[in-house]
């Protein structure tokens, strides 16, 4: 077994084991950073792998979450069917964006991404008599059910979480490993070269826009169905923020940065909210230190540093 698997296997095993140990509080904190890290996951799979720099991944997170909960609570629709809706719906929005915003580079490419966002945004408070705008739809409890297994229970919840976290984990890797995925790092590096060689970027980059939103929808999806709520807020710019700070923390084209700049900052806010209303200011602080001191982020000051194989 290579280094690289079993790094990735270890960090696997320590999340089922954490199930059994972790207090009730901290046990409900790391499922949510779970799904969590599955959305900077699929944020990564465009940001740190082919390097494309998306202000509005909220509209794909949102679509995984309303493309899942819409149908399920007006439809009466079974989750597991939900979630497979969000999921798509998710993957088409990411394939129209991308036809449209990859027609820009750069700094352009980042404005259309927001400005797709924000109208995603604006038509979830449109249609306020279906969606409820910022007040949210809360999923019931009575059917967050799978096959019998009660998904609102936090054991249930946990595993749910886990599973979804290892399955887009074990893809990420499996991609980084491909030839696509190669050639999406060769994209991120030069795009001109990479295109003299023989490979159509575009269509590469595409690939990598729609596995992303679908990543994100996935996330999203999850998200509403194992805590129960699906909101506006959630397609509101810091949710497009967010998976840019967490990738940009843990390590922008490591496989495991996503998860630990996750964790990281989803704690850090926890403990200094805890201490002082000016929490934010703290954090900010620490995602300056960070910037200027590890700029590759956590994963990448180690992979720079120690350990060169870490994909």
């Amino acid at each position: 077994m290579s280094r690289s698997a079993g790094l990735h296997l270890g960090l696997v095993a320590l999340l089922a084991g954490l199930q059994f140990a972790l207090p009730a509080y901290h046990h409900g904190m790391l499922a949510r950073v779970m799904v969590l890290a599955v959305y900077a996951m699929g944020y990564n799979l465009l940001f740190g792998y082919t390097g494309l720099l998306s202000l509005g991944h909220a509209m794909f997170f949102a679509a995984g979450m309303y493309g899942m909960g819409l149908p399920v609570l007006y439809l009466g629709v079974p989750v597991a069917a939900g979630f497979v809706l969000g999921v798509m719906a998710a993957a088409a929005l990411a394939l129209a964006v991308g036809l449209l915003a990859l027609r820009t580079i750069g700094v352009a490419f980042m404005i259309v991404t927001l400005m797709f966002a924000q109208a995603g945004y604006l038509v979830i408070l449109y249609f306020g008599a279906l969606t409820h705008g910022d007040e949210g739809l809360v999923i019931p409890q009575a059917v967050r059910q799978v096959a019998g297994l009660d998904l609102s229970d936090p054991h249930m919840r946990y595993w749910a979480a886990f599973g979804l976290f290892a399955a887009a984990l074990a893809l990420t890797l499996r991609l980084v490993h491909t030839r696509a995925g190669r050639v999406l790092v060769a994209i991120r590096e030069n795009s001109d070269r990479a295109g003299m060689l023989g490979y159509d970027v575009r269509a590469f980059k595409l690939m990598a826009v729609v596995l992303s939103g679908t990543f994100a929808g996935a996330a999203g999806a999850a998200y509403g169905i194992l805590f129960g709520y699906v909101g506006a807020s959630f397609a509101a710019v810091p949710y497009s923020i967010f998976p840019l700070l967490w990738v940009l923390l843990g390590g922008p084209g490591t496989v495991l940065g996503p998860f630990a700049g996750t964790l990281f900052m989803t704690y850090l806010i926890d403990i200094t909210s805890t201490l002082t209303d000016a929490y934010m200011l703290i954090v900010g602080v620490a995602l300056v230190l960070l910037t200027l001191y590890a700029r590759h982020g956590l994963l990448g000051l180690i992979r720079e540093r120690w350990w060169r194989w870490l994909p």
